[in-house]
Order: structure tokens, then sequence, then C-alpha cells
């Protein structure tokens, strides 16, 4: 090397009249964006645009498994709040400019993560080539955080790779491989990683890129303006795919485009939904790390007890994971059900695309099946997954002192029992933790991690280590009863069930809640929690928490009809295969209730509003806000009585537990963001007719003081 020179961020080397600038943050496993990385890139083109001697540009990084991440989200976060987003975005749009306006080539010599910005300066060169290591992952995820690509994505991707697979790859914000990258032409090569810099720089002897103007058409992409395959992204709070898809779909000239860039990213920025997104980063790579220091002990041996729907999908989820199982049931009966279902999930898995044959192959030889008490002295932990009943589970807690002595955990998958009541059971209740996994197992990526009274330190920080090695999210609850979760969601369904008995369509409310945000209406998760189980839980929080959380009279009819949702094939819906419609039959049960004589199937008068119920007059989202407003309470009242620790955990429980939408924030962001102190008033007005509206302490401190449950 001729030359060396180096910036805060960015290393200037110089040979045979290439340059190379390598970006290596310093005292950072990571390359970003923020206001000092753009002020080097500046400098460095300052540099090499008065340097008549220099051939070419490689731009590389010096990271292990990361070019360069993106924009700095902490910083786009503030200026969000600040207003400041616009200045920021303007600058990198100024930046890459240059670097595409220079007269020589350059080149982008990609090897690990290259997303939003990092993959956007890539975009401002005339080539890229990545190298072929998995840890290079390539992508624009803006759109997940409620951004659009605002430093020339939206403008340039389309011009490369043609409008229709720009906007799918936008509109996705999925991270690509580099093979899957080739073939979209996101990257014009692929090499091995110790070849990537020979690579780029011979790369630069094509000279120039050719410039498409305005935009490449093709058959792949003839509806840029409006008529092509990729449609408007289904109506949610997020509303950046959207407004992704109008820049692209405009075809503006270049500096147009950019300016439409920059105008929706700053407007977006300002958005609370777009905020709570960004915030909802945070709080995964919070979850993902934890704070421990320490390594915990690997897990590798498991038992699992119960061979049903759950324990059949913890089972696979472990052996997915490396981890050999034992699953023990009762009867082959069951085992053979259990392990029937194991296997759908595998294949499956392989149909998505998320395993190969082999990798499933593996997976299903870890698990073991057997309705023998046999000993289990190799296993480390053990996780109970029989039936919701309690005398079966300290049956099965009594047996596994003798069965497994040398386990370092047993845990239970309880969804509402006492777990310190279980840990009685045993001489060793500090190695007790309840492990409350999330149907579908191989889906959903909450563990609720239970601490009972007696629940030792080490037992926690064991069971917070299993739960993220097998790529897991936990999430800490003190033993009470439903503990986060479904203590949070079972009142807003009980109520909505309570509605439906009184008289407002099951449809209309389903669909408000959709609207609203939810992934599916709060009756049609009644069906598919399936209605017994609804009322066994119910009558568990009830016991507790008292006339909140009582079955209403339409769950106990449906029950005894033997109408329990989608696993009967009727419930507050009729289920034929894939297929859902109203079920007719329900409003004679509702009917019944309400009038309790006379014709069964005569329609119900309307609630009043004395009443306490919702009315035909009530808006979809007036609808929406009050049955939030009964997961509201029940989070501040977990808050309030140290079932969690923070306000995050409660509501980083509930977008990952229940499908809470994101871009809300949470049951206690979104109170704050639609104003407690307005939300207290309505819950207070509903108070007074029906008792389980009446806001909880800590609710009506937030109320009277103007304070809020989180900083900022």
């Amino acid at each position: 090397m001729a030359e060396t020179s180096v910036a805060p961020t960015i290393r200037r080397e110089i040979d045979d009249s290439i340059c190379v600038l390598t970006f290596d943050r310093p005292e950072s496993g990571a390359n970003i964006f923020d206001a000092a990385a753009l002020s080097d890139l500046d400098q460095q083109l300052d540099f090499i645009e008065g340097e008549d001697s220099l051939e070419g540009v490689v731009i590389l990084s010096a990271k292990k498994s990361i070019f360069i991440a993106g924009a700095d989200l902490k910083t786009l976060l503030h200026q969000a709040q600040t207003g400041e987003m616009r200045a920021f975005i303007a600058e990198g749009q100024r930046i890459f400019n240059r670097l595409a306006a220079l007269k020589i080539p350059t080149c982008a010599a990609i090897h690990g993560a290259c997303a939003g910005g990092g993959y956007e300066i890539t975009l401002a060169c005339d080539w890229r080539i990545a190298s072929d290591d998995p840890a290079t992952r390539i992508g624009l995820p803006e759109t997940t955080l409620g951004l659009i690509p605002a430093w020339g994505g939206c403008t340039r991707l389309p011009r490369l790779i043609g409008a229709e697979k720009a906007a799918e790859v936008i509109l996705k914000g999925k991270l690509y491989s580099a093979q899957e990258a080739k073939q979209l032409r996101l990257i014009d090569e692929i090499v091995s990683r110790d070849q990537l810099l020979d690579a780029a720089k011979k790369k630069l002897r094509d000279g120039k890129r050719p410039s498409p103007s305005p935009l490449p058409r093709g058959e792949a992409d003839d509806g840029a303006a409006g008529e092509g395959k990729t449609s408007a992204p289904r109506a949610s709070g997020n509303l950046a795919p959207a407004r992704a898809l109008e820049i692209i779909r405009k075809n503006l000239p270049l500096d147009q485009s950019l300016a439409a860039e920059l105008d929706t990213i700053a407007e977006l920025g300002g958005t609370d939904a777009t905020q709570n997104l960004i915030r909802n980063f945070f709080l995964a790579e919070k979850y993902k790390r934890g704070s421990s220091k320490q390594m915990p002990e690997k897990i590798t041996h498991a038992a699992v007890i119960g061979a049903g729907i759950m324990g059949s999908g913890i089972a696979q989820w472990l052996s997915s994971r490396r981890v050999s199982v034992i699953l023990r049931d009762v009867g082959t009966e069951e085992l053979t059900r259990g392990l029937a279902s194991i296997e759908k999930i595998y294949a499956d898995a392989v149909k998505r695309g998320i395993m190969t044959d082999e990798e499933a192959k593996e997976g299903r030889a870890r698990i073991v099946a057997s309705s023998a008490p046999i000993e289990m002295r190799d296993v480390q932990i053990v996780i109970e997954a029989a039936s919701e009943k309690m005398e079966i589970k300290k049956e099965i807690f009594r047996e596994l002192v003798q069965k497994a002595p040398h386990a370092t955990m047993l845990a239970t998958n309880t969804s509402a029992l006492s777990l310190s009541d279980l840990a009685a059971e045993t001489k060793t209740p500090e190695r007790v933790v309840g492990l409350h996994f999330f149907n579908p197992v191989s889906r959903m990526k909450l563990v609720e991690v239970v601490v009972g009274t007696e629940t030792s330190d080490a037992t926690i920080a064991r069971a917070l280590g299993f739960v993220r090695q097998i790529a897991k999210l936990p999430v800490i609850v003190r033993d009470s009863p439903g503990f986060l979760v479904n203590r949070v969601l079972f009142p807003y369904l009980l109520e909505a069930a309570e509605l439906f008995e009184n008289g407002v369509s099951g449809q209309e409310m389903d669909h408000a809640l959709l609207q609203w945000g939810m992934p599916m209406g709060p009756l049609r998760l009644i069906d598919e929690i399936g209605v017994d189980i609804t009322v066994d839980i119910a009558n568990t929080l009830e016991k507790a928490y008292g006339q909140r959380d009582r079955a209403p009279k339409i769950l106990r009819e449906m029950q005894s009809a033997k109408m329990l949702g989608r696993k009967s094939g009727r419930g507050f819906y009729r289920y034929e295969g894939k297929s859902q419609t109203s079920n007719a039959e329900i409003e004679k049960w509702r009917g019944h209730l309400v009038a309790g004589v006379g014709d069964p199937g005569r329609r119900v008068a309307s609630p009043s509003p004395e009443s306490g119920s919702a009315t035909p007059t009530t808006t979809k989202n007036d609808l929406a806000n009050r049955l939030m407003s009964l997961m509201v309470n029940e989070a501040a009242r977990c808050l309030e009585e140290n079932v969690v620790a923070s306000p995050e955990d409660a509501d980083y429980g509930m977008i990952l537990g229940t499908g809470f939408p994101a871009w809300r924030g949470g049951p206690l962001r979104f109170a704050e963001n639609f104003s407690i102190k307005k939300l207290v008033e309505e819950m207070e007005r509903l108070a007074r007719t029906n008792e389980k509206y009446t806001p909880c302490e800590l609710l009506r401190k937030h109320a009277q003081e103007g304070t809020k449950f989180y900083e900022n």
C-alpha cells in the first residue's frame, strides 16, 4: 500500500491508484451510520474528488460479521422525537449522491450484514460483490421499523432491478443470503471472503455502470405505474410499506424521487407507530441478549412429560435446536398422536424451506418416545406439559423427585396454575421454574419464565440461558394466577363473549379488532384456544381476581353443547377445512340466554347505553378501545403488583404472546399514546354500571398526576 490515512471510522489506503475505504468503527463489533460516520465519509470524498490519479474506489468493512448495519437507530429514534430526522437524512442523501456522482468507478465489497443504509451506500456504487459467507445478509428492512429506505433505496433499487422486484424487496423488509441477493440482482458477483478485495478491484476495470433512465422496463416489472404484481399492503398502523410503494410507482426523476423519500421518512418519523416499532427493535435485542455476563450451562439432554399439542410441540422445537429429548406419556396412543404431530411440524418446516430434509431427519432422531416410567439420569431439564389439572401435575412432580434426580431444572408449562404449589411437592423447590411456551411452539417466540417463591437465582439464570439457547425470547414473571399473558388477555376475551351474549354482532366485533390491529378478533381467538379451555382458565382466574374473569353464560352453554371452537368444527364460527363461516346455530343460544324464555331463535334487542354494553351506534374504534381498556387495566395491575418488573416486560410480552400490534407498542404504550387521562375517564364512565371497568390505582395515579409508564 502506497498510502494510508485513518479517520475515526474509516481507514483509507491507496494501492495502484485504487482507493480502498475500510469502515472500522472503533471499539465496536458493528459499523453504523451516525453523524460522525457520515462526516468521515464526506471528508474521504473530498480527498477522492481532488485526487486526479485515482482510477477507482472500493468500499470495505473490517468487521468479522458486519459490513454496515445501517443508520444508528438510537440516533433516528431521538431525531424522530425531536423533529431533527429530516436534516440527518438529507445529509446522508447529499453524501451518497456525491459517491454516486464520482467520475471513477466504485465497487462495494460486502462481507457480513449489509442492511438499510449499509445497502443503500452500495446502491450509490457502480458495482456490488459479496462474500459467500453465511454471515453475509443483504436487504432493506426499514419498512419493518415504520421507516422507508430514504438514502436512495426507494429510488436507486428500482432503477437497478426493476420496480416490481424492488417493491417486493422493500415491502418484505427481508435480509437475503448472498445467493438469494445474486438471484434478485441486488449484487453482481459472489466470491469467497479471502478473494473479496481482489475481486472488487478487478470489477473496477468494467468502468462506470451504465445508468438506466428513468427505470428499466420488462416483463417482470410492467406495472411500475401501479399495475404490477406487488399490491399495496393491508391497511395497518405501519404506513411505511404503502408509502414506499407509492414512491416506487410514481417513477419520478431521480432528484424528485429522493425529495419524496426525504419528505416521507420525515413524516413517518413523527408518528407514534414508527417510534414504537423502533423501540420494539431495541426491546428484541434486549430480550435476546439478556444482562448476564456469564455463559450458562448448555442443555443437551431434556425430557418432556406429556405428548399432547403443547408437549409434542416443545419436544419438536427442542430437537430442532440440537437438544435430545425423552418424550413421555401414559399410553402408546397418546405418544403415537404426539409423534404424528411432530412429524407434521417437521414436514411443514421442510416444505416452507425453514430446514432441509437432512436437518429434519436429524431432528426427529433426537426424540425418544416412551410410555414406561424410566429413570432420566442424564436429563438436565424436565418440562412437564400435561393437562391443566393440578392433581395430575402434582403427581408428576412427586415422581420426578425419584426419576430425574440430577436435573438442574424441573419446569412446568402450565398456563395458569400455581408454580409454588407444584414446587411444594418436591424436596428441592429451588430448582422448580415455570417455562410457559405458547401455541404453536414452532412459531411463537415468547416463553414466560415463571419464578416461584423458592426458585433460586441459579435456576432463574439457567432458565433464561436455556430459553435463549433454543432461540426463544424470555420474559420473567412472578408466580401468580395467569402469569402475564393469560391474565392480561382473559378480561378482554371474556368481555367480548359477554358483549356477544348481550346482542353485539360477533362478526362486527371481530372485524373491529382486526381493523384495530389485532391478528384475529377475540371471538375467533376463543374458538382457536377452545371454548372448554377458555372456561377452565377463566375458572382458575376467577378464584383469584373475581368477577372480571368470570366466564359468561354463553361460553358455558357452548361447552355443554360441545361447541368448542375449531377443534369441534363449531364455535362462534363454523369450520370446514380452512374455511370459516358464521355459525347461525349460536344465535339460538344467545337468544335463549338473553330472553330467558320463549323462542330461542328470536333476535335480541340491542342493549341500552345505561347497561354498560356496546350499542349499534358505537363506532368500531370505540368498541376496540373499550375492549382494549380491560387489557391496559390488567397490564397496569401486573406492573402494580410486581408480576413483571417493568412496563417493557408487560408490553413486549403481550406483543410476542398475543400478537398485540407492535406498531401500537403494547397495552401500556398504547394507553400513553391514546392518553391515560382520557382512557381512565371513559373507564370510570363504564364502571358506573359494570365494575370490571374500574381503573386500577396505578392507572388512576398516572391520570391524576399527568405522569406516564415510560420516561420517553
